[in-house]
């Protein structure tokens, strides 16, 4: 018989910050690149997220019917975006700096190296528990 107690929110275990170094473009006094306190996401900020970056297409040949699309590169600035703890990127005088409007814009500005910017999505998907695709791809043909 299982104990309930175990699976109450006290027991559940924090997932803790992580530091990154995004850009090596951004560096300290002494060259080092700066390292970016990112925070795991809830499932819900997630779903959310996925929520906003999701819009109906029509499908073709069937007209009044409609499927969803993820904007995928939306939904990863977003992702991005939210998951920053430092630096702010809702500072105001950060975004003035970079000449940007909004933290999407500030943060594709600060990591303006695509190598860079592709390898901070894949660090993000990998800290929040998302597999690689080509994890699962193996998965299925070894089944």
């Amino acid at each position: 018989m299982s104990d309930l107690s175990l699976f109450m929110r006290s027991n559940k275990k924090e997932r803790a910050n992580a530091k990154f170094a995004v850009t090596k473009s951004l560096c300290d006094h002494d060259g080092n690149p700066l390292e970016w306190t990112i925070r795991p996401l809830t499932t819900e900020e997630n779903n959310e997220i996925m929520d906003d970056c999701t819009r109906d297409v029509k499908v073709p040949g069937k007209p009044n019917m409609f499927r969803p699309k993820l904007d995928n590169q939306k939904y990863l600035v977003r992702l991005m975006c939210a998951s920053v703890v430092e630096p702010n990127l809702n500072d105001k005088a950060l975004q003035d700096s970079y000449d940007a409007g909004d933290a999407w814009e500030l943060l594709t500005r600060m990591v303006d190296n695509p190598g860079e910017f592709s390898e901070f999505g894949e660090f993000l998907q990998a800290f929040n528990g998302f597999a690689p695709l080509e994890e699962d791809v193996e998965k299925a043909k070894n089944s």
